[in-house]
């Protein structure tokens, strides 16, 4: 069943649909299928049918959500409208007229736009402000990797900061972490989500089910920040406005909107 908060998004190949089928079981909370850069020239065709088929039987208020990553402008006339469709994710956007666009010829579907190049960077705010259709936007690592010439990956922190801040004035949920693409180095991923989160992103797209329960750990409150936040909610609620807590901890507005979130974020 969906978390309440999705944390993990999974990313399968269209052209697959039987992979799509498993991934629903797989534990993820949201079910990505692509039709972009996972399918080759010669199997795009047959990935949005395939697709198209996939979600034309709505599967159910209990299933996890379908989110596709379209290829085309062919691939929105083709998807939207289809039960099954929770959210259509755009890629390669630059500016907000494409988001307009987009919008215009599949109304009422949930978008997310992918920026992958300094320019859509640059119109980060822009595009997420763009549209109400608009629920959230994320970044595409591999692209803008390539497009800035950056080796590092700290080379990427300002880009990833300025989608958080994007995103957050926008009025939208915390942005999603790219995929990390080494599938074995599960380390490398927990140390990675754990920057993220520093960051300020929430929960991370995954290209592999065994990624799945890393990025579900590293982004769930420990048992010592539920302690804390909970601490921090009780003492609000005993004593409204600023407060100091018996270790001396200075309490106020922000504070406690914070603890909140973390104990929604813990399910409690």
């Amino acid at each position: 069943m969906t978390a309440a908060v999705p944390l993990t998004w999974l990313y399968v190949p269209g052209d697959r649909p039987d992979v799509v089928r498993k991934a629903r079981d797989s534990g993820a909370d949201v079910v990505i299928v692509d039709l972009e850069d996972a399918v080759a020239p010669d199997r795009k065709e047959y990935a949005l049918s395939a697709t198209a088929e996939l979600l034309s039987e709505a599967a159910g208020d209990t299933a996890v959500p379908v989110h596709v990553r379209v290829h085309t402008e062919a691939d929105v006339l083709a998807l939207a409208g289809l039960p099954d469709l929770a959210e259509l994710r755009l890629p390669k956007i630059t500016h907000a007229a494409s988001v307009h666009h987009i919008a215009a010829v599949a109304p009422g579907v949930a978008l997310c736009p992918l920026l992958e190049s300094a320019l859509g960077i640059e119109h980060a705010y822009s595009v997420a402000a763009s549209h109400p259709q608009v629920r959230s936007i994320a970044l595409g690592e591999a692209d803008l990797r390539a497009d800035l010439g950056v080796r590092d990956d700290a080379g990427l922190d300002w880009s990833r900061s300025r989608v958080v801040v994007a995103a957050r004035a926008a009025g939208l949920a915390p942005p999603a972490q790219s995929v990390f693409p080494d599938v074995r180095d599960l380390d490398g991923l927990w140390a990675s989500c754990a920057h993220g989160r520093a960051l300020g992103f929430l929960g991370r797209a995954a290209i592999h089910p065994r990624q799945l329960p890393v990025i579900e750990r590293a982004f769930r409150p420990t048992p010592q920040e539920i302690e804390a936040a909970a601490e921090i909610v009780a003492a609000a609620v005993a004593d409204e406005g600023a407060l100091a807590l018996p270790d001396g901890r200075f309490v106020d507005a922000a504070v406690v909107a914070s603890a909140r979130r973390t104990l929604a974020l813990a399910g409690e």
